[in-house]
């Protein structure tokens, strides 16, 4: 700012007037702006109402710290999403307009893509289609990357070791494409049936992990458990030498109660990290009865240690653990009116404690 001070002095007779000009700066006191978004962590971040940027941008490239999933800043967060059905099966909902309705009026911060490989009489899996079944994960890959949420890249089978060949070439063919991605997460056994953690689960994780490795350092690999992903203290002192490594426990929480709770924390004790990324809130049939305190129950406990979760599913089957009654169309755009119990309870819990991404 530039100030002219003007000074008139009178002498006898003569008057005559001096004009000083004096450059000066003024600096208003003004506190600098800062965006400390970085530094809140994620409690104080889900306080908050609206977060303008995606959950992506948010959060950043995701990693693991101990028994803890953590941010860009090393501050643990917790994804709350769905899970699709068996693609071969429910492929209609593998579409763009579902994963964007997901987002924005479900608050998902995270979509599975559970990529079916061999179950079933009908030849319709990857391992008889696999053009077909990966095109439909390609565009749910896409479709969340648009959307700013993270996704899961799911081998969807009970024995993936009969199949590691097949497992270490898609997913070479996943980490190559999207690697530099931050959304991606690959979980390359989804539910290993009674087979050993020494000798078959591990040799067979460590196989896939080195494929992926050779193109996508950073992001986090999900490592599924034996007896459908549940005995996570199998793996303790002798987990997988990876810094990035989760372990998959699954419950569905009218059958799995407190001894699998019980389970679960003895691997978090032990430092291993958890991310659930398939649980119902039936009976494990996918049908049953749903006990709503037992299903609170697990929410308060994946809640209290942070631990990441899918719903089991985004489908229009007739059982109890869809989301979705039958005939829904795969393009989203469902009103509450036109989800099941399944859906409307866990749609409410994301919606109460996601934080709305915008």
């Amino acid at each position: 700012m530039f100030i002219l001070f003007i000074v008139s002095v009178s002498c006898g007779k003569d008057s005559e007037i001096i004009k000083e000009s004096v450059d000066k700066v003024m600096e208003d006191e003004v506190p600098e702006e800062t965006d400390d978004t970085d530094d809140m962590d994620s409690d104080e971040m889900e306080d908050s109402d609206v977060v303008t940027e995606s959950v992506v941008a948010t959060y950043g490239q995701l990693s693991v710290q101990g028994n803890k999933i953590v941010d860009k800043n090393s501050n643990p967060i917790q994804l709350r999403g769905m899970s699709l059905f068996w693609s071969q099966w429910m492929g209609q909902f593998y579409t763009r307009e579902a994963v964007i309705w997901l987002k924005d009026d479900w608050q998902a911060t995270v979509i599975r893509a559970a990529m079916g490989i061999d179950e079933g009489e009908d030849k319709q899996g990857y391992i008889y289609k696999p053009e077909i079944e990966k095109e439909k994960v390609f565009n749910v890959i896409d479709a969340a990357i648009e959307a700013g949420i993270y996704v899961i890249v799911d081998w969807h089978s009970h024995h993936a070791e009969d199949y590691l060949e097949e497992a270490k070439i898609f997913f070479a063919e996943v980490a190559q494409k999207y690697g530099d991605k931050p959304n991606i997460i690959y979980e390359i056994y989804n539910e290993p049936l009674d087979v050993s953690w020494d000798n078959v689960l591990k040799p067979y994780h460590e196989a896939v992990l080195s494929e992926i490795r050779k193109y996508d350092t950073k992001n986090i690999v999900i490592c599924g458990t034996r007896t459908w992903s549940q005995r996570v203290d199998e793996v303790i002192g002798n987990t997988i030498n990876d810094d990035n490594i989760a372990y998959t426990l699954h419950y569905y929480s009218s059958t799995h109660k407190q001894e699998l709770r019980n389970i679960a924390k003895q691997a978090i004790d032990a430092n291993i990290a958890l991310f659930v990324t398939e649980f119902g809130v039936t009976e494990a049939s996918g049908n049953g009865i749903i006990d709503t305190a037992e299903a609170i129950l697990w929410w308060n406990f994946l809640d209290e240690h942070k631990i990441s979760w899918c719903n089991w599913s985004i489908a229009d089957k007739e059982e109890a653990s869809a989301a979705l009654p039958p005939g829904a169309s795969g393009t989203g755009g469902w009103n509450e009116n036109q989800l099941t119990t399944s859906g409307t309870m866990v749609r409410d819990e994301m919606k109460e404690k996601n934080q709305d991404f915008k």
